[in-house]
Order: structure tokens, then C-alpha cells, then sequence
């Protein structure tokens, strides 16, 4: 078969590289095994006495011959054992093609999952189990089983060079199937994993790839993404977006933060359950610092637009009902108290009084930590009430 015939061959019918190189090892232990058991093969010659030293010639003819009868008998024994070898072949040939049959069809043996990563391993592992087992009937067949201790032998101690030397390589695919058992992330998902922050592309053998927001390609070790602190944006659909505004300190605190409530209330996306909030950040000569919070739905809003949105409204907002910023100049007072002692008149923007004002306990994480404390990997107990 010409190479354009063979890559034209679909999948299915072409033979995997190793199974030629397993039929060259039969070949090879062909010899050996087929080798004249000890009682059948010829007397041994009987011992010589060694002529003089003087006397003794160099018999180079009987030597050819000798080798030439080895040869001879050998190429008959091999000549009589090609049935044995043929039918060696066609035992691995057909373990290889049953193992592919069997690792494509998974739901034969109830090992299919939902990852595709697994299934691929999966696969490999039915396919490379059934090759071995036809490997071992052959190499029984050939009666030669002792060829299977030796190369197990060179196997454990090659194996154990190349785990010292191919360490890196050999913690990446571990952990690949360890991130492929629990699964922290999902395709798409939005992850930071150390400083790194993308969404989830793929997972390999070796590593996992990420798009980054810029459009870059990130490809990071599954050693490094199993042991690092890893925080997934996606895992729970509503997410919290905050902002601050800075006003000046003579302004209503009260005022300010009803108004932006109500507008980040009004964005469509925005969530009325948990609802908006705010809380002031610091209080000082430079002003009073706000902070004020929304959450949105991942799945129909964009965290990105819907902030951008909320802070254009909130400070629009501010500016009609007159809230400024703090001044960027010292404002110098120079009007006296009255000649009767009494303070200048001033006007009070706050509230002197808190009925009504929400001081509860924020509960809105309170049902995602619930979700995650019933779950089957869940190793705390929960924590017993105090009286």
C-alpha cells in the first residue's frame, strides 16, 4: 500500500505503529522459542583429548561445515514453526482491531462519562489492556513466556530512569486527570488561577489553555493549575459589581445614597433580589467616600457594561440634584458670629434620626454557601448554634 493509499484509509482500517513493532518482537523471540528441547536434540560429542601442541592443525573446513549444519537446522525448525508465528500475528492483529472496536463502543462496558477528557483516556486504557492481553496469548503460543519477565524486567528499570527524568511531564498528566475528576471549571467558564485571568478553553494531557479578555492565548502547566489558588467567576450566575463615588463632605450622605440606589435600581439586568447597596467608605477633609453595589446575572448581562451604566446614571444623577465633589480649593469662611455670642446659622443635610435605616446582617451570598456546604465533598460540619 502506497503512503497516499494508507492516508487516505479511513481510521478505523489503519494499524496502529506498534503493533508492527510488537509482531518484530515475536519474530525476534521466535528463535528462542522454537529452539530443539534438550532431549531431542543431538548427544553431545565426547570429549577429545587435546593432541600435542606440536601436532595440532586448524581443521577451518570442519568449522564452515559445522556452522553451516546450525544454520541448516535452524532454518528448518523456523520453516516448521512459521504456522506458530502466523497464527502469533494474526492474534496480536486481531487483539489491536477488537481493542479499537471495544474502546469506540464504551457504553459496551458502562465506562462512558460526560468528559471527553476522561473518555479519550478512557479509550487508551481499553485499547492498550486488550493489545497486551492478544500480546501474551502470542508470546504463549510461541512458548515464549520467559521473553515477557525479561522485557517486564527492562521495562521497570527504563521506566524508572525516564520517571526521574521525565518528572515534569509525567506531574502534568497526573494532574490533568485529577483536574478531570473534580472538575473545578467548566468550558467557557471565567477563572483567575494566581494572576492569571481568562476564560477556559481546553485541557490536555499537559496543560490547560486559556483566552485571556485580550484575546491572547495563555497555556498554563495542570501541575501549576492543580496547586494554585484558583477562583472561578462562572461557578455561581449572579455576580456582585461595586463602584465609588467620592462627594463633598458638606452634602447629604442620606440624600446621595438614595438617589444612586434608585438608579442603579433602574438598569435593566441589574437584580432585585439581593438588591442594590451601599456603604460610606471614609469620612475625612477630602470628602465623603461612597461605595455602592449591584448584582447582575452573568448568563443574559454583562458585568463590565452593566458597572459602566450605573456609574454614567449615578453621576448624572448627582449633578441634577446638585451633590458636588469635593472642592479642589481651601474655602475660607469670613463672616463673625453675631455681637450676641450666638453660632452662625447653619443648615443640617442629615437626618437626625435612624428609624428605618436597614442595619440587618447581609444575607446575600447566604443560599450559594448553603448550596456549597450540601455537598457530597463537603469535609466541615456545620457549626453548632450558641445559645
Amino acid at each position: 500500500m502506497s503512503p497516499a493509499t494508507y492516508a487516505a484509509a479511513p481510521a478505523a482500517r489503519r494499524t496502529s505503529p506498534l503493533v508492527f513493532v510488537l509482531c518484530a518482537l515475536l519474530m525476534l523471540a521466535m528463535p528462542a522459542a522454537i529452539a530443539a528441547p534438550p532431549s531431542l536434540a543431538e548427544p553431545a560429542a565426547a570429549p577429545v583429548e587435546a593432541a600435542p601442541a606440536l601436532d595440532a592443525d586448524v581443521d577451518v573446513r570442519g568449522r564452515f561445515d559445522a556452522v553451516y549444519d546450525e544454520v541448516r537446522d535452524r532454518t528448518v525448525r523456523l520453516i516448521a514453526h512459521l504456522p506458530l508465528l502466523f497464527a502469533a500475528v494474526v492474534i496480536v492483529l486481531l487483539a489491536a482491531r477488537l481493542g479499537r472496536l471495544v474502546s469506540q463502543r464504551l457504553h459496551w462496558l458502562r465506562l462512558r462519562t460526560r468528559n471527553p477528557y476522561l473518555d479519550g483516556l478512557m479509550r487508551r486504557i481499553v485499547h492498550g489492556v486488550i493489545l497486551i492481553a492478544g500480546v501474551l496469548i502470542a508470546l504463549d503460543l510461541l512458548n515464549a513466556t520467559a521473553l515477557v519477565g525479561a522485557l517486564l524486567g527492562s521495562a521497570g528499570v527504563l521506566g524508572l530512569a525516564l520517571g526521574f527524568a521525565f518528572k515534569d511531564i509525567a506531574e502534568n498528566y497526573i494532574a490533568g486527570i485529577l483536574l478531570s475528576l473534580r472538575r473545578p471549571f467548566a468550558p467557557g467558564d471565567t477563572v483567575r488561577i494566581d494572576s492569571f485571568e481568562g476564560k477556559v478553553a481546553a485541557l490536555s494531557a499537559r496543560d490547560m489553555v486559556l483566552v485571556t479578555m485580550d484575546g491572547n492565548e495563555l497555556r498554563l502547566p495542570n501541575a501549576l493549575v492543580f496547586k494554585a489558588v484558583l477562583l472561578n467567576f462562572t461557578s455561581n450566575p449572579r455576580r456582585r459589581f461595586e463602584f465609588t463615588f467620592n462627594i463633598d463632605a458638606g452634602q447629604s450622605i442620606r440624600k446621595a445614597q438614595e438617589i444612586a440606589v434608585a438608579e442603579i435600581a433602574g438598569i435593566d439586568g441589574v437584580l432585585t433580589e439581593p438588591a442594590p447597596s451601599w456603604t460610606v467608605v471614609e469620612f475625612g477633609s477630602g470628602g465623603t467616600v461612597l461605595r455602592f453595589f449591584g448584582w447582575i446575572d452573568q448568563r443574559q448581562s454583562d458585568l463590565g457594561k452593566t458597572r459602566s451604566e450605573a456609574i454614567r446614571l449615578v453621576k448624572g444623577a448627582f449633578w441634577r440634584a446638585g451633590i458636588e465633589t469635593p472642592r479642589t480649593t481651601n474655602h475660607v469662611v469670613l463672616s463673625r458670629a453675631a455681637d450676641d455670642g450666638a453660632p452662625p446659622h447653619r443648615v443640617d443635610v442629615e437626618p437626625a434620626t435612624s428609624i428605618g435605616v436597614d442595619t440587618s446582617v447581609n444575607r446575600d451570598i447566604d443560599l450559594q454557601v448553603a448550596e456549597v456546604q450540601n455537598s457530597d465533598q463537603n469535609l466541615l460540619n456545620p457549626k453548632e448554634p450558641t445559645s
